[in-house]
């Protein structure tokens, strides 16, 4: 595309009215299909500041679908508390854990699992998984998430929790995971929300807005590129398999 063009293109994108509910150029909205589910445990969505994709990103959209769900941009909050702004205690509530941990190389048939700081199956499952009040999950690139999780030094009194899905993201090629179990945010929401509180519907909901969401995003695609664009390359480049540098298992 030359000079010119893309220049007539990024005007043609400015001219474009956004959503004010998901932030989408409204030939990406599909707002208007989302119902606020009433959800017993709370959501927490913290989002790193260049993890703000207009087309393919969910974390808007997700948070839409819940009564009880917080959106927060940025880099690093005091405390639980002040994240959510009102008084909480940290251990009420649980981050799904972006560390080494695996489901499948824990000795459980769940596919939520809480696990300890060593990266080991905590004992009474049921027990700790019932008692959460809440869900932190980190929107962004791995090593966007990881400057989330080292800027906030709160999260360390949070409960860990890992998901293990039976079947990879439907994001497919659209935007490749880091590793098999990696799921979007609206879908790891879905998940864990309806695992916790034992609504399965609560995740065929939220899998059945994300699959009207990509399919949006390929009809725009075919019409309109310039607002639809291909998916950048992403960082995945994981803490421990660098050199020097530390996990998230602390």
């Amino acid at each position: 595309m030359s000079k010119s063009a893309k220049t007539v293109a990024a005007d043609t994108v400015a001219e474009i009215e956004e959503c004010p509910r998901c932030g989408k150029p409204l030939p990406l909205c599909i707002c208007d299909s989302v119902e606020p589910i009433a959800n017993r445990i709370e959501l927490l969505i913290l989002q790193h500041p260049q993890e703000q994709d207009r087309a393919l990103g969910t974390a808007r959209l997700t948070a839409q679908h819940f009564k009880k769900a917080t959106l927060k941009i940025g880099l690093s909050w005091p405390s639980l508390s002040k994240a959510l702004g009102r008084s909480v205690d940290p251990q009420d509530w649980a981050i799904l854990y972006l560390g080494s941990a695996k489901v499948a190389d824990l000795a459980t048939e769940r596919d939520v699992v809480a696990i300890d700081r060593k990266g080991e199956i905590e004992d009474n499952q049921r027990s700790i998984l019932k008692d959460i009040e809440g869900i932190v999950l980190l929107d962004g690139t791995w090593s966007q998430a990881k400057a989330l999780w080292w800027r906030n030094a709160w999260m360390l009194k949070c409960r860990r929790i890992i998901l293990g899905p039976a079947h990879p993201s439907l994001y497919g090629k659209l935007r490749k995971e880091p590793r098999g179990d990696g799921l979007s945010t609206i879908e790891a929401a879905g998940m864990v929300l309806s695992r916790l509180e034992d609504r399965p519907e609560i995740e065929t909901t939220l899998n059945a807005t994300f699959q009207r969401m990509l399919s949006q995003y390929k009809t725009v695609q075919s019409t309109m590129p310039e607002l639809a664009p291909k998916p950048k390359k992403r960082d995945y480049r994981r803490p421990e398999n660098r050199r020097g540098k530390k996990s998230l298992a602390t």
